[in-house]
């Protein structure tokens, strides 16, 4: 794996439309790969939700593996249980991924998303035995899976499955003693089973750039020319058996920002994690949804609601007061109205959003919190 940490993320990729996530902007993506790969760095990571239904793996094909020979760059995909439940699904999957992408191999490849049910599930279809045949075969290089589930279910993962090399962690500092994400006692427990650990929401989302005033202001005090997201990214990179921090970064200007770090990356000091700490106990001290905007939640909604776009617009009220109600409400009813996305008020409760969220937020509670204040 390359030494350089910054994985390029393809998650929120640049779009041609801001209103349809699926129309991603290949210029604007193609530029951003180049100046990736012009600093450096090489690695890429997707999956088939991201955009919806392949076209982040599309994005990928048509922006770096038509534009690059194949040794200068690492791509990750992964094998979404959420998608394939049966044995016999894995093959016309993972060829459906390989075709997507343009390859004829992963550098590396994740059982995604796993909980205590994914893995029981993947136990039961094969998929273990299914992704070392392929690593045998030689189109999978290394095999690891990222992780949305406590320590103790992780630790149970680890120990039936050795053979895994990877684990992808979702890591930042404002989870990092979150009873519910447990960031230190999941990255604890993969350093005991001696995995390399690949980091997944750094940034929360992009939660922790837009922290509270009162949090931003100590940060730009202490390094004025730093933006904040910096702080987030070099938290997460500075951990010791951290291998790769992904950055879904949707501009060319947050990659020139990642870049400006990451290029020479220097590891926080005892006053600079001191002051994360300081930052964090602001953060959590404000009320506010920990959505980190990964729209599992929305695919297969029977009400079609945009569950993040209203839980951004109820965490803007949270942060900046009641002068912003009334710009979140105008959003929200452009996304009901214009549109066409269901009303919060509109949720059934069947409780498969829930079962989805990798954050595990009682998301039909902050429905009902969010059609009492936006409509």
């Amino acid at each position: 794996m390359n030494k350089k940490k910054l994985g390029f993320g393809l998650m929120r990729l640049p779009l041609l439309d801001p209103a349809d996530t699926t129309k991603i902007d290949y210029a604007a993506m193609s530029a951003m790969v180049d100046r990736y790969m012009d600093a450096g760095f090489n690695y890429f990571d997707t999956a088939v939700p991201y955009h919806g239904g392949g076209n982040s793996e599309i994005a990928f094909r048509e922006c770096v593996a038509k534009r690059y020979p194949r040794d200068a760059y690492t791509i990750t995909d992964k094998l979404s249980f959420f998608i394939v439940q049966k044995a016999e699904e894995l093959e016309d999957f993972f060829a459906g991924q390989l075709d997507r992408c343009g390859v004829e191999y992963f550098d590396y490849y994740l059982l995604h998303s796993m909980t205590k049910e994914y893995l029981e599930l993947a136990e039961r279809i094969g998929a273990f035995n299914f992704v070392q045949r392929k690593k045998a075969e030689g189109k999978i290089r290394h095999v690891g899976f990222s992780f949305h589930d406590k320590a103790d279910v992780l630790e149970e993962f680890l120990t039936r499955h050795p053979e895994m090399e990877y684990v992808q962690l979702q890591i930042n500092y404002a989870d990092w003693e979150n009873p519910d994400v447990q960031s230190r006692l999941c990255y604890e427990t993969a350093v005991r089973h001696g995995k390399q650990v690949l980091v997944m929401e750094p940034v929360k989302g992009g939660l922790l750039v837009n922290i509270p005033k009162e949090a931003k202001t100590l940060l730009k005090e202490t390094e004025p020319e730093s933006s904040v997201a910096s702080w987030a990214v070099r938290f997460a990179a500075s951990l010791p058996n951290v291998a790769m921090v992904l950055s879904g970064m949707s501009s060319l200007e947050q990659m020139e920002d990642n870049l400006s770090y990451m290029r020479d990356f220097k590891p926080l000091t005892e006053n600079e994690k001191h002051l994360i700490e300081k930052v964090t106990e602001i953060i959590l001290s404000k009320a506010s949804i920990a959505c980190t905007g990964c729209r599992y939640c929305v695919d297969g909604c029977p009400q079609n609601i945009a569950i993040p776009d209203y839980f951004k617009l109820m965490n803007d009220i949270s942060k900046f007061g009641q002068p912003q109600i009334t710009s979140a409400k105008q959003n929200y009813s452009y996304y009901t109205g214009s549109l066409g996305h269901g009303k919060a008020s509109c949720c059934i409760k069947c409780g498969q959003c829930e079962e989805h969220c990798p954050q595990h937020l009682p998301i039909t509670k902050y429905l009902e919190d969010t059609a009492a204040m936006l409509e």
